[in-house]
C-alpha cells in the first residue's frame, strides 16, 4: 500500500483535486443543462411520448415509401408522395425546379434549421417490392433512405401533434440527387437558395445511432471512354480493341499504392462496351469513384488514373503493331461526373453539442464519423451540418439484399427530435 502523507507533493495534488471537484461537477452539469431544460417542456415530453408509441405505423409508412421507385434522376413519384405526407403534417409544401420537396414550419425567426432526407436510391430498373422475413424487412433502399424519409415525416407529425413552437423556422425537406451521379444536386440547390438564412442542416440518412457524421468525405467520380475503329472478331483480329485497352488500364490502376494516411479508396463501379461477342467494339467505358480524407490525395489518384489509361492504350496499340495491323489509333475521353467537397463541423459548434446532449440524455454512445452525405455541401460552405441515422437495425446498404429491423427505432427518432429542437429553440408554452 502506498500511503499519501501530509506535506508530500502527492498529498498537495490530492487536496487540489478535492478542491476542484465542485468545479468539475459544475462543468458537467453545465454541458447537459440545456438538454435537461428542453425536456422539461410539456410539449417536448408529449412529442417524445408520441414517438415512443409510433414505431409500427412508421414502419408501415416506410414500406409504402420504399415501394415507390426513386432511382437518381427519377424521384418525382416518390417526391409527390412525400409532399402529400408533409402537407398532412400541417406544413406549407412546395417543390423547387430541381425536384426537392420542401415543407416549411414557420418559427418566430426567419433563420432556418433544415432537416433533410434524400429521396433517391442507387439502383435503376430494380424491384423495390418489400418482403418480410421474421423481424426484418428486405428491399433495396429500405434503410437508405426509406428509414430517413419515414423519420422525416414522423418527426414533423410528432411536432404537430405535440403543438411544439420553435424560435427558428424549420424546413423538412425530401431532396433529390444524393446518391451516385446525382452529385448532391438537390442539396447544392437548397444551400444556394437558403444560404443567407440557413443556420444548421441535419440530414437523416440510414438507421445507425452509434455515430454522427461530422466530417465530409471528399470524392470525385470519373468516366473514361475509349473508342476505336471496331471490326470483325476474325477478319479484323489484331485491330486495337477498346475493351482490351480499358482492361489493361484498370488492371494497372488498381495496383496504385494508397497511403496509410490520409485514408483513401477507389472503386470501378461500372463497365460498358461492345455490341456482340464476335465484334471488336467501337467503344468501351468505365466509371470510377475516388475518395480520400484529403483533396490533394484525390488529385494524385486522378493523375494516376489518367496515366494508367494512357499506358493501357499504349500497350494495346503496341499489341496491334506486333500483329502487323495498322489502323486508326484509339481515342480517349475523360468526363468528371461529380465532385463532392470535404468539410468539417467545428469542435465547439452548438450542433455538435446538441447531438452530444441528446445522446447523454438518452444514454446513447456514439462516435464522430467521416462520410459522404448531404452534409458535405453545407459543411464545405461553412454552414454547420451533421448526418445521423433514424434508428433501428440494418445491413446491406447499396445492395439488393438490404434489410431493416425497426428494433430501436425510437432511440433514433428521439435523438433526432432533441437535436433539432436544441438548435431550433423551443418557445415557452
Amino acid at each position: 500500500m502506498n500511503l499519501v502523507r501530509p506535506g508530500s507533493f502527492r498529498f498537495a495534488v490530492l487536496c487540489a483535486a478535492f478542491l476542484l471537484m465542485p468545479i468539475l461537477s459544475t462543468t458537467r452539469v453545465a454541458r447537459s443543462a440545456p438538454q435537461l431544460k428542453l425536456t422539461r417542456s410539456p410539449s417536448v415530453l408529449s412529442a417524445l411520448k408520441i414517438l415512443d408509441g409510433a414505431s409500427a405505423a412508421i414502419t408501415a409508412e416506410q414500406i409504402r415509401i420504399t415501394e415507390i421507385p426513386a432511382p437518381t434522376f427519377s424521384e418525382a413519384a416518390r417526391g409527390a408522395y412525400l409532399g402529400k405526407l408533409l402537407s398532412e403534417c400541417g406544413l406549407k409544401v412546395t417543390t423547387d425546379d430541381m425536384g426537392n420537396v420542401i415543407g416549411e414550419r414557420p418559427g418566430r425567426s426567419a433563420d432556418i434549421v433544415m432537416v433533410v432526407a434524400h429521396l433517391d436510391t442507387v439502383f435503376p430498373d430494380t424491384s423495390v417490392r418489400v418482403r418480410r422475413d421474421g423481424d426484418r424487412i428486405f428491399a433495396p433502399g429500405i434503410t437508405d433512405n426509406g428509414a430517413g424519409l419515414a423519420a422525416l415525416v414522423a418527426l414533423a407529425r410528432a411536432m404537430r401533434d405535440a403543438k411544439i413552437a420553435t424560435s427558428e423556422t424549420l424546413l423538412f425537406v425530401a431532396d433529390v440527387g444524393e446518391e451516385g451521379e446525382g452529385n448532391l444536386r438537390g442539396m447544392r440547390k437548397l444551400v444556394d437558395a437558403y444560404k443567407g438564412r440557413l443556420k444548421y442542416v441535419i440530414a437523416l440518412d440510414g438507421a445507425a445511432t452509434d455515430y454522427v457524421v461530422t466530417s465530409a468525405l471528399a470524392s470525385r467520380r470519373v468516366e473514361v471512354i475509349i473508342s476505336g475503329p471496331g471490326g470483325h472478331s476474325w477478319s479484323d483480329f489484331g485491330s486495337p480493341n477498346p475493351i482490351h485497352a480499358a482492361s489493361r488500364a484498370i488492371a494497372q490502376f488498381v495496383n496504385t499504392p494508397l497511403p496509410g494516411s490520409p485514408r483513401s479508396s477507389f472503386n470501378v463501379g461500372e463497365i460498358q462496351g461492345g455490341t456482340s461477342v464476335n465484334s471488336i467494339p467501337a467503344s468501351a467505358a468505365f466509371k470510377i469513384d475516388l475518395r480520400s480524407e484529403s483533396d490533394a490525395e484525390i488529385a494524385k489518384l486522378e493523375a494516376a488514373l489518367r496515366k494508367s489509361v494512357q499506358s493501357g492504350i499504349s500497350d494495346e496499340m503496341a499489341a496491334a503493331r506486333s500483329r502487323n495491323v495498322a489502323g486508326k489509333p484509339l481515342d480517349v475521353e475523360f468526363k468528371v461526373l461529380g465532385v463532392r467537397p470535404g468539410g468539417q463541423l467545428a469542435a465547439d459548434s452548438p450542433l455538435r453539442a446538441a447531438v452530444q446532449a441528446a445522446d447523454d440524455f438518452l444514454g446513447n454512445r456514439s462516435r464522430n464519423e467521416l462520410s459522404s452525405t448531404d452534409a458535405n455541401i453545407p459543411l464545405s460552405t461553412g454552414i454547420p451540418a451533421i448526418a445521423i441515422g433514424a434508428g433501428g437495425l440494418s445491413a446491406g446498404a447499396h445492395s439488393t439484399s438490404e434489410w431493416y429491423n425497426p428494433l430501436g427505432r425510437e432511440l433514433g427518432l428521439k435523438r433526432a427530435l432533441l437535436t433539432i429542437l436544441d438548435v431550433a429553440g423551443v418557445l415557452p408554452e
